[in-house]
This record gives structure tokens, sequence and C-alpha cells, in this order.
């Protein structure tokens, strides 16, 4: 469990962020206010049948409680020995503390030379009684290109125009599954990727390099720390809050789907391009929603038994009636100060509110249980602070778990006709109707794959 992570300019030119370990709220916190629903309506003639569903449960679910009382909480920059009453230290009081973020206020030293700044070591304090106990810490500023830009072309770094979509993913050994998935994606209109690499050794390192040479600019963070996705994904925020208006959190098993807009094209060209990018810009000027939330289906093996050859969204069709959770995109300017998330959910600043999109107009195919090859590498490892392992006998009622597991990676019999209640080809249809090349049948990501 890491102490801090490291700061580039970016990140500290008002603040910083350090991670320490989960806490209780105090009985000082108060839970943060639940996100107010809004909507907009489904696409004029859309006869779909919906299923009933209870949007204020499921917001409930995912709505991050643990905040806690920061005034017992300050941090210290030095260049010193922890352990030894030697070096300077400048001291600042810690602003706000939830799960794994503390953020405190920069000395003003730093703020007005942040490029000074570099090799200067930084940890929490936490106050017992009259005294106040260092934490253990390995962290340290770092100076980016960024910070060492003279003020006039700093000052232009900040008023660049920005990325409208970014995409932010945490992973472990998901090489194979990041080419189909940027791709596609890159089509909707996602503009910016954050790869944050979680301890892979599958070669995901000349995976991300040969992608950006494409020019889909991807860039690989390294974050070692297990099980502390909620503060990867802070940094994440405030990493990407100089380039990105709006930032989606989803994994790559997750793929977002257009079934009105992919099903009723007009005119010439492929249907749905830049849906994504559309979807998002249509609210960047909007003066309450900060957050847009779309439904997911869950996706079974669909009668396989080894990995589909041609990608996720051509290989299963088959998935569960009731959708499960949502996933949802944010603008950063508008996150709580505390950056609280958890599942993929951030909070949001007073005032602002999410918005629900119709599963006509937007969904997410979420290929959740794949062929056991793929699906059994969940139960050594879950990147999120708040899941249990699946090889700990604890909360086997957990959504995160398949139904029925157990604590073991064993294949249970007919694994590969479960989860299986709707044959749904509509994403298939359309990857191979528009996607695939007209000459070959290629789909891109499999022109890529033998680059």
């Amino acid at each position: 469990m890491p102490s801090l992570y490291n700061i580039g300019f970016p990140s500290i030119r008002r603040r910083f962020v350090l991670s320490s370990a989960p806490r209780r709220p105090s009985s000082s916190s108060t839970p943060p206010p639940r996100a107010t629903p809004s909507s907009i309506p489904s696409p004029a003639g859309d006869k779909r049948r919906r299923i009933p569903r209870r949007p204020d449960s499921r917001a409930e679910s995912c709505s991050p409680t643990r905040k806690s009382d920061p005034s017992h909480l300050s941090c210290h920059f030095g260049l010193r020995n922890w352990d030894k009453d030697e070096g300077f230290v400048l001291t600042s009081p810690a602003m706000t503390a939830a799960q794994e973020v503390v953020r405190c206020v920069l000395p003003r030293s730093i703020r007005i030379v942040p490029e000074k700044a570099h090799g200067i070591r930084v940890t929490v304090g936490h106050s017992v009684g009259h005294s106040r106990v260092l934490l253990p810490s390995v962290a340290s500023i770092y100076s980016s290109k960024s910070s060492e830009l003279s003020n006039s072309r700093r000052k232009n770094y900040w008023n660049k125009k920005k990325h409208e979509l970014c995409v932010c993913t945490m992973v472990w050994n998901q090489a194979s599954a990041l080419g189909e998935w940027i791709l596609y994606h890159s089509w909707l209109g996602v503009e910016k990727w954050f790869i944050y690499d979680n301890n892979s050794d599958d070669g995901i390192e000349q995976v991300v390099q040969d992608l950006d040479v494409q020019g889909y600019n991807v860039s690989r963070i390294v974050w070692p720390w297990i099980k502390t996705q909620e503060a990867g994904f802070s940094h994440c925020a405030l990493r990407a809050r100089g380039e990105c208006n709006w930032v989606g959190f989803f994994d790559v098993d997750e793929f977002f789907y257009f079934p009105y807009t992919f099903r009723h094209h007009r005119g010439l060209g492929s249907p749905g391009r830049n849906a994504l990018l559309e979807l998002v810009a249509n609210f960047s000027s909007s003066s309450t929603i900060g957050e847009i939330r779309t439904g997911c289906h869950s996706f079974g093996p669909s009668g396989l038994s080894s990995p589909p050859q041609r990608g996720v969204t051509v290989g299963y069709t088959c998935r569960l009636q009731s959708p499960e959770r949502h996933k949802s995109i944010v603008r950063l300017d508008l996150l709580d100060a505390t950056l609280l998330n958890v599942v993929h959910h951030f909070q949001l600043r007073e005032g602002f509110r999410y918005l629900n999109v119709p599963e006509s107009t937007a969904l997410v195919n979420h290929y959740k249980y794949q062929v056991w090859e793929t699906f059994s590498a969940k139960f050594y490892r879950r990147v999120s602070t708040y899941v249990v392992d699946w090889q700990k006998d604890q909360n086997k009622g957990s959504k995160d778990r398949a139904p029925g597991l157990g604590t073991e990676a064993i294949e249970p019999p007919n694994w590969r006709l479960r989860f299986c209640e709707v044959w749904d080809t509509g994403l298939r249809d359309f990857v191979l109707a528009y996607l695939a090349d007209p000459a070959t049948g290629s789909l891109p990501w499999e022109e890529t794959s033998h680059m």
C-alpha cells in the first residue's frame, strides 16, 4: 500500500494527492449528498420493451460515503530522513481526507517555483494526542516537462484546447484485450487514453507503444500498488484535468453501444462515428450535469469454450436479460474536492447531478462472464480496495462475484452455457457490417495484431 504517489506539474499546481490506508468515516463526517438524477428523452419511434428498474436503489449502492475528518492530518515536505530529526520540513494542513486520498495545500514556496521542488520528499502526519506521527513514505515530488516550462509557456499549457473525451482504466495482464477496446472506442470518438498498469507481466508495454505510434494517443502509467484502484482513479482525475473535459472510467471488457443510431442509418458513411464524443459534448456547457450514466448488460460465454479469435464484440452474443450496474463518464472540473469514487463513480460537487441515458440511446455491453480460460484470472486479483478477493470466504453475495462460484478457480459444469438468457447480436452485426475491411473482411484490431 503506497503512502504517496508522485506528483507531476499538473498535479502540484495547487494541491497534491497522498494515499494512505483506507479509513472509516469519523463521527464528525457527514455522508455526501446523493446526486440528483436527470434524464433525456428516448429517440422518437423507439418501441423496445423496457425492463423495470429501481434507479434510486442502484444509485445508493454506488454512492461513496467514506469521507473522513482531515483536521487531525497534515502533509510534510522536506529533504530529510523521516526517522531522524534532521533537514528542513514544510508543513501544511490537510484539506480533505477520503478513502485512500489525503489532499493538502502546497506550501507557498513550492507553488511559486514548482520546478525547484524536484526530489522533495512528502509524507502524511497523523495527530495522536499532543504528538504527531509521520507515516512511512517513499514518495517525492518529481519535475515533469510541464514544470520546467517558462511562466508564459506554462500558462499556454493550461489554456490550450483540451480533448473533449478521454478514458482511464486500470489493468492487470490485459494486453491482449487493449487493441480491440481502444480501436473500437477511438472510432466512437475517444481522443486520449490513460492505462494504469497494475503489475502486468504480459508485454503490455509493447502493446501500448505500438498503439501510440499508430496515433491512438495512449499513455501507460505504472501503478504497482495492489488493491488501490480508487486511489489510482483519483490520481488519473488530477492527471487528466489539464488535458480532458470528460473522462470515462470503465474496464477493457466493457464496450459502449448505440442501438438506435446503429440501427437507423441514413445517408453515406458508417453510422455512429464519434457517437460517444457527440453524446458528452452535448453537455459540456451544461450548468447542472456533471456525470453521464449508461445502463450495462452482462454477457456470458455464449456457448464458446475458447477465446473468440475475432474479438469479444463478435464472439460473445448471449447475455443476461436484466441490466446490472451502470457505467459513467464525468466532467473533471465538477468532481468533489475529496475525489471520492467507488465502482468507477465519482462524487460530484454540491449542486451538480448525473444524467441517465435511455438504453435505446446508449448502453454498455459488459463481456463479464467470458470463457473459463479468461474468466478464471479474476480469482487471482481484484483491483478495487473495497472488493473482496474471490479466494476469500467473504461477501459471497457480492455483484462482483459470479453467482454460484466458490472460492477456488474450478470450472463448473456447463460454464459455456451459463448467463445466457437473451441472444443479442446487435453490436456484432454492426461491427461486421461497418468496421470490417470491404476487401479482406478483417476487423481493425485483427489487422493491428498482425503488424
